[in-house]
């Protein structure tokens, strides 16, 4: 079997034309993630894109060559197609002379691609699966690919009529109508379970994807959340209980967040978001190594807004100072801790969870955090076991 290869394509950011590369460098990630192995980029500048083909005449014919070059079978978009630009890029790419099929994605369908192969529970699986056939009910093709993986088939089916086009229709129509029913039952039982956690303090875990969360998870709660060096390593909500000092919180980590997130995807998956949106104290973890990482942080503060949790207490936690420190030396930590204050983060602290570095700074402002909402609950509550702090070498 050849390798999985493929070609990236976006417009030049007009507002931000050096944002451009990072975009690619992230679309390539998530290509990555997906077992597809990048061979060339391209960026069209365009006041706006083609409504036929995305990009314009003489860049169409560029990537087709270096489709035919590098025997390529995908292409991928940095931005959502329309059905018909994705109709008439799969007819532009696929030569009927041509062996390889190739397969053209934006960039909503290579992230629901991901969660599809990321999804481990029932929950998870279902709420992929809605958000797959509602980005694909106005997007059949002739070529079929995806919806046959959701089908458990396998290729291609060749000269499908028009009629059995509108079949799949009708069927995908009925199957995104038993997954919401599914979904609901599957919400119901989740209220009724927070519901009865309603006399313990909730912390989320929230961030960009692959910022180290799972990682930190781990440390806090001494558990085994799987942690990768991958995008969305954790599509699957994981809550555990944690105790420090002598105050017990729930702590949850969710699904990383990334520019240009799926509206499909955010829906389908509101049961597993209650959990970020129903906590009593968010825990915004970045990487701080990250060139962009100021972007990323608008972007999940952005999210957030638009899920309806960005009135919750913060605490930002800017993770993989090792690695900052690598490339920059000494670090003036105080100046960038009041540069975040000023952004409206009143609690801030560095901390690498890869080298355990600086946790317990992270631990004692955690407990002050959460004594606080605790004695919300328990107004008579008096501290029997204040926390200690220590170095972290002695932990």
């Amino acid at each position: 079997m050849g390798k999985n290869l493929g070609i990236l394509v976006a417009l030049a950011d007009k507002e931000r034309p050096e944002n451009t590369e990072e975009h690619l460098d992230e679309l390539a990630f998530l290509a990555e993630t997906a077992g597809i192995e990048t061979v060339q980029r391209f960026v069209q500048k365009l006041p706006h894109p083609d409504v036929r083909t995305f990009v314009g005449k003489g860049k169409l014919e560029e990537i087709k060559t270096s489709v035919i070059k590098h025997e390529v079978n995908n292409v991928i978009f940095d931005d959502d197609l329309s059905p018909s630009q994705l109709r008439n890029l799969e007819k532009e790419f696929n030569d009927k002379e041509r062996e390889i099929k190739v397969r053209v994605y934006d960039r909503s369908l290579l992230i629901l691609d991901i969660f599809l192969m990321r999804a481990q529970t029932a929950q998870a699986r279902t709420q992929v699966e809605l958000a797959m056939n509602q980005y694909l009910l106005p997007r059949l093709t002739r070529m079929w690919t995806h919806l046959e993986r959701q089908r458990g088939g396998t290729g291609t089916r060749g000269g499908a009529g028009e009629r059995e086009i509108e079949t799949d229709r009708r069927n995908i129509r009925y199957r995104i109508s038993l997954l919401k029913d599914e979904l609901d039952k599957i919400d119901k039982q989740r209220k009724t379970q927070r519901k009865s956690r309603s006399n313990v303090v909730r912390v989320a875990l929230v961030g960009y994807t692959n910022v180290g969360k799972s990682t930190l998870m781990n440390l806090l709660s001494k558990s085994d959340v799987k942690a990768e060096n991958k995008l969305f390593a954790t599509v699957d909500a994981t809550v555990r209980k944690v105790v420090i000092g002598d105050i017990p919180f729930l702590l949850s980590d969710t699904v990383g967040f990334i520019r240009k997130l799926p509206h499909h995807l955010i829906e389908s998956f509101k049961s597993t978001l209650d959990e970020v949106r129903e906590a009593d104290i968010l825990v915004h973890v970045v990487d701080i190594a990250h060139p962009y990482h100021d972007n990323h942080i608008e972007v999940v503060k952005k999210t957030l807004v638009e899920i309806g949790a960005g009135d919750i207490s913060t605490i930002l936690v800017l993770n993989k100072i090792d690695l900052l420190e690598q490339s920059e030396g000494e670090l003036d930590l105080e100046t960038r801790r009041g540069n975040y204050r000023q952004h409206g983060f009143d609690n801030v602290v560095f901390i690498s969870a890869e080298k355990k570095k600086n946790i317990n700074a992270l631990r004692k402002m955690l407990f002050e955090e959460v004594k606080k909402k605790h004695m919300k609950i328990y107004p008579n509550y008096v501290a029997g076991m204040e926390f200690v702090f220590y170095e972290d070498s002695k932990e």
